[in-house]
């Protein structure tokens, strides 16, 4: 998992992320989200891509970094404004990973890299980097949101969503979140979206 300046670098984006004011609850323990989120993503990333680079494990650790100052809110509502919220969001997630890793000297060509994986470009172009970390992120979702997410949606509308997060996920995530401690609703929708049954 790389060496010192990497250690550092990680409890560098750590710490701007233990300044979230928003908290969730992982595994019984009451944490700052951003700060709890890229820690499982870390977790997910040492399963799916055990020889991750650099670049991935960074890019893992910063997917949402300090991602509470741009709130959803300060965009409009529909389709068209999550689009233009979410490009912020990743822009941000980016230029505050490049700020941390400069300071740690990383190189101009991680530090892009860092911004390409943040920004998902090459995930259509079948980047296994991408790829992973898109994995992780939907599982960390699935983990840690989706029970929020089923006491507000319809029925159907849950499904719809479930079948757009399982379609952007490898076969092998897929697999794995079939293995989630999950509520027993939650599992037997995941599995319907999957078409289990």
């Amino acid at each position: 998992m790389g060496g010192d300046r990497l250690r550092r670098a990680l409890d560098a984006i750590d710490a701007a992320n233990a300044d979230d004011p928003n908290a969730i609850r992982v595994r019984g323990a009451l944490r700052p989200k951003e700060q709890a989120h890229a820690e499982l993503v870390t977790e997910w990333l040492g399963r799916l891509a055990p020889g991750a680079s650099e670049a991935l494990q960074l890019a893992g650790r910063a997917h949402h970094l300090r991602r509470w100052a741009i709130p959803r809110a300060d965009h409009p509502a529909g389709r068209e404004g999550y689009l233009r919220w979410r490009r912020a969001l990743h822009d941000l997630h980016a230029a505050e990973a490049a700020r941390i890793l400069e300071a740690h000297g990383y190189d101009d060509a991680t530090i892009r890299r860092v911004g390409d994986l943040l920004h998902k470009r090459g995930l259509a172009r079948g980047d296994a980097e991408a790829q992973a970390l898109e994995d992780a992120l939907c599982l960390v979702f699935l983990e840690t949101q989706y029970r929020e997410l089923a006491e507000r949606l319809e029925e159907e509308k849950l499904l719809d969503v479930t079948r757009k997060t399982l379609r952007k996920m490898s076969g092998r995530a897929v697999a794995l979140a079939l293995e989630l401690p999950l509520d027993p609703r939650d599992l037997a929708t995941i599995r319907r979206a999957a078409g289990l049954y």
